[in-house]
């Protein structure tokens, strides 16, 4: 058993919508993933065989991830976890859109939302404080329940980059400022004391 905690962040693979940059979150058509997706869930299920010492999968609920996270624990012989509070933000009126077409329909809330964690997209109920908050209980649980070991996250943009985030200790608005392309992968330890390190980030050599 080692000193330091591992949480490998897997991003789901492509849905349709993924092409085209449309939002979407917990509230939309929760759709499944796309012949592409397909193939980038068993790349990342290869990918995480190869770095073995995996103890645990654990999935947000959505049709995406699980279809991603299912191949996953197969192929490391894991029993599929699924937590609820991993699910993607809500973005209420947003779901389907692209942002340009938010920052035609819905300007001041996009701008509002851009500029405070305490925003919720149009007609949505929660806000990136919210979602941070969820999510940080996530984390702390599995440090608490796998201390030492390695656990496969397989969740969303926000949820995984909020991990990125607080691991950093960066500001709210660098939310925005990282990518976490489908089926990447991303890596952050923590020493027994709490210590975070952004290991790896949005890491896709095992698609190509």
């Amino acid at each position: 058993m080692s000193d330091v905690t591992t949480l490998v962040l897997l991003r789901h693979g492509e849905t349709l919508l993924t092409p085209e940059r449309r939002i979407s979150g917990s509230g939309g058509s929760n759709p499944g993933l796309s012949p592409v997706g397909r193939r980038q869930a068993r790349a990342a299920a290869d990918a995480l065989a190869h770095r073995g010492g995996i103890e645990a999968v654990v999935t947000s609920p959505m049709r995406r991830c699980q279809e991603t996270a299912r191949p996953v624990a197969e192929r490391l012989g894991l029993n599929l976890q699924v937590d609820r509070d991993l699910r993607e933000a809500d973005f209420g009126a947003w779901e389907g859109l692209t942002f340009s077409e938010v920052r035609e329909r819905y300007p001041d809330d996009l701008s509002a939302w851009f500029a405070s964690p305490e925003s919720a997209p149009s007609g949505a109920e929660e806000t990136m404080h919210q979602v941070t908050r969820r999510v940080a209980a996530v984390r702390d649980g599995l440090l608490a329940q796998y201390a030492g070991a390695t656990v496969v996250i397989v969740s969303h943009v926000v949820p995984l980059r909020t991990l990125i985030r607080l691991a950093l200790q960066a500001p709210p608005h660098s939310l925005f400022r990282m990518e976490a392309a489908a089926a990447s992968l991303s890596t952050v330890t923590y020493d027994e004391d709490g210590t975070a390190t952004v290991q790896t980030l949005n890491d896709t050599h095992h698609l190509n």
